[in-house]
């Protein structure tokens, strides 16, 4: 069994910055590859950024690029998500995921098995 904890959400002005932080727990964390999705209050889930399990390659949703910034840190079993220049329409409950094995796209949330209960992020204008 994995657990997955997020942290670092919080209240930010518009334009500002947070940074994310998911510890992990339980099988070897640096076998696989990690996401961060969020969902917004009657919206559906959606994908935000994602790493290869070796840091290799990232990946990020249109809506974030050259916003934001996921790392992972395997020594620590945590990976991250820096995010700035922040906007109202950033305000989300975000989540990070541990993909599931190595097939399947990054960007789906069926390809993640394991989840955190997420943190809230509120961006004000």
């Amino acid at each position: 069994q994995v657990q997955l904890v997020e942290s670092g959400g919080g209240l930010v002005q518009a334009g500002g910055s947070l940074r994310l932080s998911c510890a992990a727990s339980g099988r070897t964390f640096s076998n696989y590859a990690l996401g961060w999705f969020r969902q917004a209050p009657g919206k559906e889930r959606e994908f935000v950024a994602a790493i290869t399990w070796s840091a290799g390659s990232t990946y990020y949703a249109d809506s974030v690029k050259g916003r934001f910034t996921i790392s992972r840190d395997n020594a620590k079993n945590t990976v991250y998500l820096q995010m700035n220049g922040l906007k109202p329409e950033d305000t989300a409950v975000y989540y990070c995921a541990q993909k599931r094995g190595y097939s399947g796209n990054y960007y789906q949330p069926r390809n993640y098995n394991f989840w955190g209960q997420g943190t809230q992020v509120t961006v004000s204008s």
